[in-house]
């Protein structure tokens, strides 16, 4: 639901639920008091010493929290179970819906979906950041990639009009080789991020699958003509279910819908390679 779908804009009038706090606490719907110099609007305006604890109290928690969040994988000497001590805090995964997300990992790719509208979702992200990464250019990478995300009777199809859109000509229109390579000097950037999916249509056997993208795309270097910006799309995929997890059918893709550019300065094409370097990519789970 959206904010425009409450009341608090409509042309009745506003109402305010205030709540008796305890004494000593504050209203912050309240107007303020105005303390006077003595009697008992002095004391109106001093805060209590209880209150001034219980900050104090939190403040301390809150960097104790900091601190052991820091503290990282590195062995706690005052521990009197060693073994643990060494192996650090361990990863959780991340399921907001109770429901695992991925079982794990195939070429880089996740597998493993949840039977489930979710899991298909999960899939459909995690194929739409496969189909328009940097490695989908390179041929030995593509041939790689297609018999993960798709079903094993659309390979064949779907690995020909992908070596056929990926041509040669093409490629050369990027700035890359045969190969899917840059030019030395130079690092072709292609990175997707999807922001949201949607399910169409979902049953235990199929379903089709929205995924809203946002991405950067291009070539880093000083003497790019082709350089690095950001893309806003939406993919479509179908998909089946098959040997117990999700694969694509097909996939289809439209522009938008786009935000406003912002007035921020384009970083250089130093600062965009090194991040591109630097920082990895996710797995996304919804």
């Amino acid at each position: 639901m959206s904010l425009g779908d409450d009341d608090y804009g409509s042309g009745g009038g506003h109402h305010v639920t205030r709540t008796r706090l305890p004494e000593g606490e504050v209203d912050p719907y309240a107007p303020p008091r105005r303390g006077g110099r003595g009697g008992r609007g002095g004391r109106a305006g001093r805060p209590s010493h209880r209150n001034l604890m219980s900050v104090v109290a939190v403040v301390v928690l809150l960097l104790a929290a900091i601190a052991f969040a820091n503290r990282g994988g590195g062995s706690d000497s005052g521990s009197t179970d060693g073994d643990a001590a060494k192996a650090g805090p361990r990863g959780e995964a991340t399921a907001p819906s109770g429901v695992k997300p991925v079982d794990g990992k195939t070429g880089g790719i996740a597998s493993g979906f949840a039977h489930s509208e979710q899991g298909a979702q999960s899939a459909a992200a995690n194929f739409a950041v496969a189909l328009v990464s940097a490695d989908i250019l390179k041929p030995e990478k593509r041939h790689q990639i297609v018999p993960q995300v798709f079903v094993s009777d659309k390979v064949a199809e779907l690995q020909s009009k992908l070596d056929g859109a990926y041509s040669k000509d093409f490629l050369a229109k990027l700035g890359l080789n045969e190969k899917g390579e840059a030019a030395k000097g130079l690092t072709y950037v292609s990175r997707t991020a999807p922001v949201g999916t949607k399910a169409t249509s979902y049953s235990d056997a199929s379903a089709s699958v929205e995924v809203w993208c946002t991405g950067v795309f291009g070539t880093a270097g000083a003497s790019s003509t082709n350089p690095v910006a950001n893309d806003w799309f939406t993919m479509t995929l179908t998909l089946r279910w098959v040997d117990n997890d999700w694969k694509a059918e097909s996939f289809s893709q439209k522009d938008g819908p786009a935000p406003v550019n912002s007035d921020r300065t384009a970083s250089s094409a130093d600062e965009i390679t090194k991040a591109v370097e630097q920082y990895g990519g996710f797995t996304y789970a919804r």
